[in-house]
């Protein structure tokens, strides 16, 4: 089985729980106001939005690492709504996603690296059990439940 066979859905709220246990990863004061890109009209609803996106932010270091601020603006930027004009595309705000990956960084759970010439970050062994344990606890589509 691999991690992308998961309900993503569930992993993500798996991890956004263990994430908040952390000290190093919590939401600053500004992430009350702030959209997640220039694409999106309003902020984010949700109480804990800070925590899935650094869960979703480690899960995609895991499937696609090493990797950096501006491949991740590209993966979790979208289209805007220009009105009666074409839609356009604008990438993710890069505070937000540097920050998370500063206090992900902090916490021990990502690393710097350099593999050939790609630079980026990758998981620590720290953060790939954390993924790996809570990858574990969610229910697999294709396993049977007893």
């Amino acid at each position: 089985m691999k991690m992308q066979e998961v309900k993503t859905s569930e992993l993500l709220d798996n991890v956004a729980k263990q994430l908040k246990e952390i000290n190093e990863v919590q939401a600053p004061e500004w992430s009350k106001f702030v959209k997640t890109g220039a694409g999106r009209e309003r902020p984010p609803v949700s109480q804990d939005w800070w925590y899935i996106r650094s869960a979703s932010i480690l899960r995609k270091i895991y499937i696609l690492g090493p990797i950096g601020t501006n491949k991740l603006k590209v993966k979790y930027g979208g289209n805007k709504n220009m009105g009666h004009k074409p839609e356009r595309f604008y990438p993710a705000s890069g505070k937000i996603i540097r920050t998370i990956l500063q206090q992900l960084e902090a916490a021990g759970l990502i690393e710097k690296t350099k593999k050939g010439t790609h630079h980026g970050r990758i998981l620590t062994p720290k953060g790939s059990s954390l993924l790996n344990k809570k990858w574990q606890d969610t229910k697999h589509p294709l396993k049977k439940e007893d």
